[in-house]
């Protein structure tokens, strides 16, 4: 017997149904561009299936947080009763879940960061990391999920054209989440990129064309588009990757592309004066085992791209919070010696939210609790240091 992903056949047969009975469906997304390849992907099938998504959602990180937040739920209440579909998040929204049960939602996550230790109470879930998962490769981005959600939702039959477009869509993905370039992602990159210069979709045309990156291969283009697409700039509640990637009018697309490069500067110049902030900050601390700081002047999109930097060079986990009035929210990012998720477990009644993948995570939590979270993570990576005798 054929060993699949635990639940995605059953994820394909109850959105088949809603499609039939014509349910609303909510398509809720991470607003990075393993999030937005994951909804592009699952709204696209859905439409040529002959079904409609009621609402496509994601999160605006800044003024919501990551994940199932409250306030989305708060917005999305309207629709109730729905199906609610979520990607790239959810696997750590205990509570969010709840909430939107009880509104009148039916939940089905599908996620693909590490399972905390217990899981959300949500009608289905994805995640090839939960218990009981037998399936074989575990290290999909989102938007590989939503590849094969896609193959079962068309049972094997999709249109050649539209496997190509979600190829695309998903190999960009996984190259932007940094998944390993192992088993089944090496297919979907290598596949994804084949079919990439011959891209139908006017926002991947725009983006290859753009006369910044003539001079540039196919694998470098590819880098220089990911970053601009995982840019935060959001209207109308939809982050400019979504808007470009589904994009119908090249005029448009070409001229959102040109935008996003001018953003593409502006940030990088942003990520640039953070670091220079914290490496004044840290000066003479190179013995501590992480770099753990924060401000109320760094945007949240902006941190995990730093924390990489800084955790590249000082080759240690780094920990960057956005200081808001009650609460922080952070990115980190660690060597690939360390789990991140491990290492908040400990501390997690005291985090509103924790969880990602071992080397890239973020965190939330109320300020009250920010220098105690920070002993905690100096005692965990010491003892860890201790254990495996690492020099940082």
């Amino acid at each position: 017997m054929k060993i699949e992903i635990k639940n995605l056949k059953k994820v394909a047969n109850r959105i088949k149904k809603a499609i039939k009975s014509k349910e609303k469906i909510i398509v809720y997304g991470d607003a990075d561009l393993d999030g937005v390849s994951s909804v592009i992907i699952l709204k696209e099938s859905i439409k040529n299936l002959g079904g409609e998504s009621s609402v496509v959602y994601f999160p605006e990180r800044e003024k919501e947080g990551y994940g199932i937040t409250e306030k989305a739920l708060n917005y999305l209440k309207k629709y109730a009763p729905a199906l609610l579909i979520s990607l790239d998040c959810g696997i750590c929204n205990f509570r969010e879940v709840k909430i939107a049960k009880k509104m009148g939602f039916e939940v089905i996550i599908i996620d693909h960061h590490e399972v905390l230790d217990k899981l959300p109470e949500a009608s289905i879930i994805v995640d090839p990391k939960q218990k009981g998962d037998k399936y074989p490769f575990k290290q999909f981005a989102n938007a590989g999920l939503a590849f094969k959600l896609s193959e079962l939702l068309f049972e094997k039959k999709i249109p050649e054209s539209l496997r190509k477009s979600f190829l695309e869509l998903a190999g960009l993905a996984t190259i932007a989440d940094m998944m390993p370039r192992v088993g089944e992602n090496e297919i979907i990159i290598a596949d994804g990129l084949n079919f990439l210069e011959s891209s139908w979709r006017p926002g991947i045309q725009a983006l290859l064309e753009l006369e910044h990156f003539k001079s540039f291969g196919l694998i470098q283009k590819v880098y220089k588009i990911n970053s601009l697409l995982n840019i935060q700039d959001v209207k109308n509640k939809v982050p400019a990757a979504f808007r470009l990637l589904t994009s119908s009018s090249k005029n448009e697309a070409q001229k959102l592309a040109e935008e996003l490069f001018k953003k593409g500067i502006q940030r990088k110049e942003r990520i640039k004066e953070i670091i220079e902030e914290i490496e004044m900050k840290i000066s003479g601390k190179e013995t501590d085992p992480i770099v753990f700081e924060g401000s109320v002047g760094w945007g949240l999109a902006l941190l995990g791209v730093a924390a990489s930097i800084l955790c590249r060079k000082y080759r240690k986990p780094v920990f960057l919070y956005k200081k808001g009035g009650i609460e922080s929210q952070g990115g980190i990012r660690a060597p690939s010696e360390f789990n991140l998720v491990e290492a908040m477990k400990g501390f997690s009644k005291k985090l509103i939210t924790y969880g990602g993948h071992p080397q890239a995570a973020g965190f939330k939590i109320k300020n009250e609790n920010l220098e105690e979270f920070k002993e905690h993570l100096f005692e965990y990576f010491i003892n860890a240091e201790n254990r495996s005798g690492s020099n940082f």
